[in-house]
């Protein structure tokens, strides 16, 4: 797994078998932030030190993003499942593909902020669990024990 830069690692991270479902739930019952958890996995695995500073950081500028940029998209995409008169379903989904495209590019917008802000690799490791508990923190809101231990089997 490339852990240099963090939207190769994003996306092979995802793309394991029950990571997408695991963040989503993450996201959709506790409204964590799938960009940051990734962020905080990414941290860890390459070494930075994804102490309480970073996390706060990190999480105050996934907030604003996520307000500004993410959540309308993503509401508008999910307001966009519901049929539409007079739109035809075909001119529906047309956009709500579009609008799938915007949520993912501001998402990827995101993450290359978070990666940004991110410090230097310091050799230091917690570990998948401990990460994903750490970010949950910082994000608030909180989460399930156990979804967050499932999570952090599939991702380490």
């Amino acid at each position: 797994m490339n852990r240099e830069a963090l939207w190769p690692f994003a996306l092979e991270l995802y793309s394991r078998p029950g990571v997408e479902a695991g963040l989503l739930a993450l996201q959709d019952e506790h409204g964590q932030c799938v960009p940051f958890l990734i962020w905080s996995l990414w941290l860890d695995a390459s070494g930075r030190a994804a102490d309480e500073a970073t996390l706060t950081t990190g999480a105050m500028l996934a907030q604003s993003w996520q307000e500004t940029a993410v959540e309308p998209l993503r509401d508008l995409r999910r307001r966009l499942k519901a049929p539409i008169s007079p739109a035809t379903p075909a001119a529906k989904e047309r956009l709500r593909g579009g609008v799938k495209a915007l949520e993912l590019e501001a998402e990827r917008m995101l993450l290359e902020m978070l990666e940004q802000a991110s410090p230097a690799a310091s050799g230091v490791v917690l570990g998948p669990h401990a990460s994903l508990e750490a970010a949950v923190r910082a994000w608030g809101g909180g989460a399930s024990p156990a979804q967050i231990a499932a999570l952090a089997v599939l991702v380490a």
